[in-house]
């Protein structure tokens, strides 16, 4: 097929690269024509294992380009798919600026039948404001032509958005056109070949089900969150009540991992969205309300475990930060609970000095101005300092050298804020072990 992607943002880029692996011609559009250059270049602006080279192969077989133009990317199109940003307002609510302009550009631009599929995170009913910004569109021209407007939720995990691209475990399009249907069954068929994974919904059943998602993982993370400060008190280690009740195939072993709080692009922004439409179904006091509230404490369980043993002011004291990114794999630092540690050590008075493989570009841009050192490896940020925490859970640091940890930090403890490291063998080289729900009494 000939697709035109609206977007070359995160979700934008790997969608379009994907469909063009998979053999389609794929033109993906933006305004920004210095990000567009660097794409012809080969300059990926987000790190996405496997997407650098995807991008480069299809669009020197011609199968993927990049464009300003609009008009000349949507005249063979037969699908065209928004993948703009909705960032949250300040109420929370989901901003549908960026999405309603590209409806009112598709609305001007128009010239035959055409599938518009809304790929953004986007709350229920904005289909319908879509249709109608393009209708109206074309009412002003004069124009009668025909369009579908339907919904196909993304479901990418950043860090492996091109493998769930490429194998997906589900696939949903919200639409109530056979045509569109028909269309969509034809595009998506390839990545569903040995299953049928594509799920047809209403549309508002679609729009619903992405924010549903998300909310609902975000609810266990908090969830598991909370339960791990309770055996921080009772002196339980959660990691033998994860086990626990992980094997509960009803609740399952995903998403129960205790740690510092979720971030990212995601789970803030759709947990806020979800508490706003709550409000205007006249929900009150939700689950999301508290899954928000919890995350917001929990990005500081740390700072306040540092203060616990080093005091309230820390001026003078050093702490060696392994990870900025909010996840592995990804140079996001968007809502990382690091980037939220940072600043409040720094604020009592703290030196911070940080390692990231990926993050630090962004990091420093978001720290500057706080008394943050940025280092090339990680070992240079434990180097003599007061105490190490680790925040994002990197491969390259859950097997560190423990006994060259003992010899480099002050006051040999390690504030573990995902849990990747066994208490005991801390201990074996004389390290004090602090994590999340792991209290250190068990293991001294």
């Amino acid at each position: 097929m000939k697709l035109a992607i609206v977007g070359t943002g995160y979700v934008g880029l790997v969608t379009g690269t994907c469909f063009a692996e998979m053999g389609n011609h794929v033109t993906c559009v933006d305004i920004d024509e210095g990000k567009l250059d660097d794409l012809r270049n080969g300059i990926i602006p987000i790190h996405e294992p496997g997407l650098e080279s995807l991008v480069a192969s299809n669009y020197e077989a011609g199968r993927l380009t990049f464009s300003s133009d609009l008009a000349a990317a949507m005249q063979d199109a037969e699908v065209i798919f928004i993948a703009v940003g909705t960032p949250p307002n300040e109420d929370g609510s989901a901003d549908l600026s960026y999405v309603l302009a590209v409806a009112t550009s598709i609305g001007q631009k128009l010239q035959h039948p055409i599938v518009v599929v809304g790929k953004s995170t986007v709350p229920v009913g904005t289909a319908d404001k879509v249709r109608e910004k393009i209708q109206a569109e074309l009412d002003a021209r004069g124009e009668a032509i025909e369009f579908d407007v339907i919904s196909n939720p993304e479901f990418l995990r950043e860090g492996s958005a091109v493998k769930d691209f490429m194998y997906p475990d589900r696939i949903v399009v919200g639409t109530n056109s056979a045509k569109s249907e028909r269309v969509m069954d034809e595009l998506y068929g390839a990545f569903s070949k040995k299953q049928d994974r594509i799920q047809f919904v209403g549309i508002r059943d679609a729009e619903m089900i992405k924010y549903a998602a998300n909310a609902m993982l975000a609810t266990k993370i908090s969830f598991m969150n909370e339960v791990a400060l309770m055996c921080d008190d009772y002196g339980v280690d959660v990691e033998n009540v994860r086990r626990g009740i992980g094997s509960d195939p009803r609740i399952g072993p995903s998403f129960i991992y205790p740690g510092c709080g979720y971030g990212g692009s995601c789970f803030p922004k759709d947990v806020r969205a979800m508490i706003n439409m709550a409000k205007h179904a006249g929900l009150h006091d939700t689950i999301f309300d508290a899954v928000e509230r919890r995350n917001e404490k929990q990005q500081l369980v740390l700072v306040d475990k540092i203060i616990a043993q080093f005091g309230e002011d820390l001026s003078g004291k050093t702490f060696g930060l392994w990870g900025l990114a909010f996840k592995p794999e990804t140079d996001d630092i968007r809502g990382a609970p690091a980037i939220t540690i940072a600043r409040a050590l720094c604020e009592q008075g703290a030196n911070v000095r940080a390692f990231d493989p990926q993050a630090m570009g962004p990091s420093k841009e978001a720290l500057a101005g706080l008394d943050v050192d940025f280092v090339s490896e990680p070992f240079a940020a434990s180097d003599a300092a007061d105490a190490l925490i680790v925040v994002t859970e990197w491969r390259q640091f859950k097997q560190p050298d423990f006994r060259r940890l003992s010899n480099q930090i002050k006051s040999k403890t390690i504030f573990d804020g995902r849990n990747i490291y066994n208490p005991e063998r801390c201990a074996d080289y004389g390290l004090t072990y602090v994590g999340i729900g792991r209290n250190s009494d068990l293991f001294a």
